[in-house]
């Protein structure tokens, strides 16, 4: 494919499959065909070459795209140089001969001809083919444009030449009238033509296959071979034999193949190429490592948990391909206005000839200027703007730990005001810790410590872990209780040292009819920092008061602060009582807090939100954000969350830190900007470029000339989006 028109027919000649949905991308040169199963892939095969095409099955390991693209890139630099060697030449002789009628010779006009048609038969030969296979079909696109071109302008150069049919009066050719005899100039433009046009399609290929390069390299990060141990021995056997359960061992300076738990060993990760972020990741026994990381230190044994598909590199690689395949309400809309464009300009160029001709102008000078037309309005940059600057946002996502899943994330991130935080595990870290423990009744402060640790050391609810981790922290004793029991969302009961021990909520003290008493006003207070406040009884006395939250993730200030300097709303949503979740708030400097909100009403808090003007984006991670995720604008979901939550998110967030969400947004921001940018520049060139052409102002060589270079900015342009920098780190 070699333009928007081409991708839209070939998408067309798919959809007409019965049962069949199908996008083509012509950056990415792929189409997503849904309704076939595996072995009638062969139909899509079929239905692409009927349109004119060559296509193939995609493979995990695709050699076939990477050959031909190649391959395409080698023909278009033969034929380039060969174009350029002769064309040079041969615009200097036909220059000077054509405009300086003393320096002329007998027969030189036909060696200009001898001399162009290299030029415009083998080396233009790429747009005359597409040419003649888009028209057996009835169809057109920009090569035909640039065919027509090259064929009318050599066309008539060689008949003036050969037939006398030369213009005696001379002719404006843009800048300045000619000396009479000197149609030879329109071989030139034929041969300028072709060169300035493979000059704009070699650089765009290569540019092209250069932005889906940056993609494709996430699904080569994954290790080749594994080193798996099997029958008491380590084996290295290629990834994809390794099942899950497996044991593989990671060496010092090896890329991790599979995700997995570490079981023995320490060391620190490079996560960069997976997550984008710069800092070594210390891991231990339990922690989970995924594939393509990179083991700086240590030796770790590790077991695994997912392989194939399963893998979050392989998942990532995914949805980064999917994200081609949606199409925002921009880009069908360029589809659409590029499937009518070019059938208008042949027409438009046809009609200006005509017009040029009644008004008196001879014949060459009205073909030059219906050339100019032809040429000038070529909308390649149109067709590119989108998807060319949608892929290289997305390739340059994945590699600072943003995946971006489709164009209409881009779009919202633009409309955004307001940005709604999940409050537990996003963010805070979704541990809780002890942050404060009053004790009474004249009893040593680690003696009440290890009693309530050791009946909450068989439980599983989050304060209770957080309660034995503060007595390890202390180097507190913890035994096992002579009797444990739990009262289910209260709290806990057992004997430890003889002595009847119960720990839990007021409300779990008020049922047991045990008594506060001094302790009220210490639960009263804990309670306004929005600290879990649970109580300590001792054989049937409240004696101690334990305050627990749940702690900030270190870069939770950082990134809040960010989100306010680009000129966003932070708010917070939470399930947690009013009080708890204003702390956070304020400790953050949060104005707009959702508190008390059930996990099925999140999404109508959003919804809430939305009526009263806001535009949302909203983070989160677990399976109750899911639904908040799908009504929001603009849904984030961390990778570390549910699956649930990241199938109903936008944008994955790969990294652990929270700088990431502002990283996303700006990068987000950025890719939209670039396609407006692009969209813009392509649009306004061809509304301003084919009036210029039209009124005659236009040489055929500066218009050839000038399209080149509009395809080209917007292809750079979008490539500058690889450059896009984390603002915190500059990656």
């Amino acid at each position: 494919m070699t333009c928007a028109a081409c991708a839209g027919r070939v998408e067309r000649a798919l959809n007409k499959i019965d049962g069949v949905r199908a996008t083509v991308n012509l950056a990415t040169e792929r189409a997503i065909v849904v309704g076939l199963s595996n072995d009638q892939a062969h139909r899509a095969v079929e239905a692409v070459e009927r349109a004119g095409y060559e296509a193939r099955e995609h493979q995990p390991d695709e050699q076939w795209s990477v050959a031909a693209a190649r391959r395409r890139l080698t023909d278009l630099r033969t034929r380039l140089l060969v174009a350029a060697l002769v064309t040079v030449p041969l615009m200097d002789l036909t220059i000077a001969l054509a405009l300086v009628p003393r320096l002329r010779f007998d027969y030189w006009d036909t060696i200009c001809v001898l001399l162009a048609i290299p030029v415009v038969t083998w080396c233009a030969m790429p747009f005359h083919r597409a040419t003649w296979h888009n028209l057996r079909r009835g169809a057109v696109s920009m090569d035909t444009l640039v065919s027509l071109g090259i064929v009318v302008s050599f066309g008539w150069a060689a008949a003036s030449v050969l037939f006398g049919l030369a213009d005696d009066s001379g002719f404006w050719i843009g800048f300045g009238e000619v000396p009479a005899g000197a149609d030879a100039l329109y071989l030139d433009v034929a041969a300028g033509l072709t060169t300035f046009q493979l000059a704009g399609r070699y650089f765009e290929t290569r540019s092209r296959r250069r932005a889906a390069d940056m993609l494709e390299a996430l699904g080569e990060l994954a290790s080749a071979e594994a080193r798996v141990i099997r029958g008491g021995e380590e084996r290295v056997v290629p990834t994809e034999t390794v099942r899950v359960g497996e044991t593989i061992v990671i060496l010092p300076g090896e890329v991790i193949p599979l995700d997995g738990t570490v079981r023995r060993g320490a060391a620190s990760l490079d996560t960069s190429p997976v997550t984008g972020e710069s800092a070594l990741r210390a891991v231990t026994e339990f922690d989970h490592v995924v594939g393509g990381t990179y083991n700086t230190d240590g030796r770790i044994v590790v077991e695994v948990t997912a392989v194939g598909t399963d893998t979050q590199l392989a998942q990532v690689a995914a949805m980064a391909e999917e994200a081609q395949e949606r199409k925002a309400r921009i880009q069908r809309l360029v589809d659409k206005v590029v499937s009518w464009f070019v059938p208008a300009v042949i027409v438009l160029a046809s009609l200006t000839v005509i017009g040029w001709l009644v008004t008196g102008a001879p014949l060459g000078q009205a073909l030059a200027i219906g050339i100019a037309v032809l040429i000038i309005a070529c909308p390649c940059a149109l067709g590119l703007a989108t998807p060319m600057a949608l892929m290289v946002g997305v390739a340059r996502g994945a590699h600072i730990g943003v995946l971006v899943r489709g164009q209409d994330a881009f779009e919202a991130s633009g409309a955004i005001d307001t940005v709604v935080l999940d409050k537990t595990g996003t963010l805070t870290t979704g541990q809780m810790r002890v942050n404060q423990l009053v004790v009474v009744d004249a009893f040593a402060t680690d003696q009440v410590l290890r009693w309530a640790a050791s009946v909450e050391s068989g439980a599983t609810h989050p304060v209770a872990q957080a309660v034995v981790d503060y007595a390890a922290d202390r180097g507190v004793e913890i035994t096992e209780p002579e009797i444990s029991e739990t009262v289910a969302g209260r709290g806990v009961r057992g004997r430890v040292d003889d002595r009847q021990i119960a720990v839990g909520t007021v409300e779990m003290m008020t049922e047991l009819g045990y008594e506060l008493g001094v302790l009220n006003s210490d639960v009263r207070d804990q309670r306004e920092t929005g600290s879990t406040v649970i109580l300590v009884a001792v054989d049937g006395r409240c004696s101690a008061v334990i305050g627990c939250a749940d702690t900030l993730k270190d870069s939770a200030d950082g990134a809040v602060e960010r989100l306010k300097s680009m000129g966003l709303d932070v708010g917070l949503l939470s399930g947690d009582h009013y009080r708890a979740a204003s702390a956070i708030a304020d400790r953050l400097d949060i104005d707009l807090v959702l508190a008390e909100v059930l996990p099925a009403q999140k999404a109508h808090a959003i919804e809430e939100l939305q009526r009263r003007g806001r535009r949302v984006a909203m983070v989160g991670d677990g399976i109750n954000d899911a639904a908040a995720l799908a009504q929001a604008d603009l849904g984030l979901a961390l990778v570390t969350g549910t699956d649930i939550a990241m199938r109903s998110a936008d944008v994955i967030l790969l990294r652990d830190d929270l700088d990431v969400i502002p990283d996303a947004i700006g990068l987000s921001r950025a890719t939209l900007t670039t396609i407006r940018g692009n969209l813009l520049w392509a649009a306004g060139y061809n509304v301003a470029a084919i009036p210029i052409a039209m009124a005659g102002f236009l040489n055929p060589l500066i218009a050839a000339a000038a399209m080149a270079c509009s395809s080209l900015f917007v292809v750079h342009n979008s490539l500058r989006l690889g450059k896009h920098a984390r603002r915190d780190r500059g990656l």
